[in-house]
């Protein structure tokens, strides 16, 4: 059976890998907070592939 842990973390990962280029690279931010969301998202989304692929590894 497929185990969408594996998958799901690759996706996660790049979708990390993204929001952090362009937290760095593009000023966007949100209006009421003042602050980089795309970065903080990004560094979230990174972690939490790499924590499937973790578990899928473990498994």
């Amino acid at each position: 059976m497929l185990d969408l842990r594996k998958p799901a973390g690759y996706f996660f990962g790049l979708l990390g890998v993204l929001l952090i280029a362009v937290g760095f690279t593009a000023d966007f931010k949100a209006p009421l907070l003042a602050i980089n969301l795309n970065l903080y998202f990004g560094i979230f989304s990174f972690i939490f592939g790499g924590i499937f692929l973790w578990l899928a590894r473990r498994a």
